[in-house]
């Protein structure tokens, strides 16, 4: 039996090019890479996670203890949410969903999708560094450590790999993507000193993003794109099992 990944990730490692898709979907990344390595993945994710999403499930969540003992690779497939413009900030954002009554949830959902590819694009052009994104690079970087620094605490020496942010084309978004390069300074930063290899998912699916390969939403990735993130994943993965 091959090796045991532990993947976080957001919706990127769950949804194909016309959908959201079961964790045990066969073509999602996390799985083509087990499959090439002979194991299996366990993936802990959900929409819009950011890298503070990643700490918060592997603090809070009872079932990704009982998965730690267990795995024998631990793959952050998070980062890119983190980049994307986020005009309201991200703690009032995330209250639109328990508003009530019903009736205000949706005017106020309504009105902030309209709102928020113009606010993206005038944000990219007005202010410094592009406007507000949905976790700054810093905390980005915080969390991935505090992650990486609690997986180690928990099982010494087991390796980890996390991920360059990838790139859109998202009409919700824009589509404009000014945080990306200032995140992807941040983590590679982050990832040298830590020992933690990286997934350049800007560079394994740029191409097919950008060149409307995807899904319709300009977002997620179709299934060629899927195969490549799986492929490279299973690479470098393989690597450190040789070296460990």
């Amino acid at each position: 039996m091959g090796p045991r990944l532990l993947v976080f990730g957001d919706s990127l490692s769950f949804h194909g090019p016309d959908r959201a898709e079961p964790a045990d979907e066969p073509r999602l990344w996390p799985n083509v890479a087990a499959a090439a390595l002979g194991g299996r993945a366990d993936l802990v994710a959900g929409i819009g996670w950011t890298a503070r999403h990643a700490w918060h499930a592997l603090t809070h969540d009872p079932h990704v203890w009982t998965l730690l003992p267990h795995v024998d690779v631990v793959v952050f497939g998070i980062g890119g949410m983190d980049t994307l413009p986020s005009p309201l900030p991200t703690a009032l954002r995330e209250l639109i969903p328990v508003l009530r009554p019903e009736g205000l949830r949706r005017r106020v959902r309504s009105g902030y999708l309209r709102a928020q590819p113009w606010l993206a694009r005038a944000f990219a052009r007005a202010l410094p560094g592009g406007g507000p994104v949905a976790l700054p690079p810093h905390l980005t970087v915080e969390y991935l450590e505090r992650t990486t620094a609690a997986v180690r605490a928990i099982r010494p020496g087991i390796p980890v790999v996390a991920s360059v942010p990838p790139v859109h084309r998202a009409a919700v978004y824009g589509p404009v993507h000014p945080g990306r390069p200032a995140a992807e300074r941040a983590i590679r930063a982050w990832a040298g000193p830590a020992g933690v290899p990286l997934l350049d998912l800007r560079a394994l699916v740029g191409d097919h993003v950008l060149g409307g390969h995807g899904n319709p939403d300009g977002m997620h990735w179709g299934w060629d794109a899927h195969a490549a993130v799986g492929r490279a994943c299973a690479d470098v993965v393989r690597g450190l099992l040789r070296a460990g």
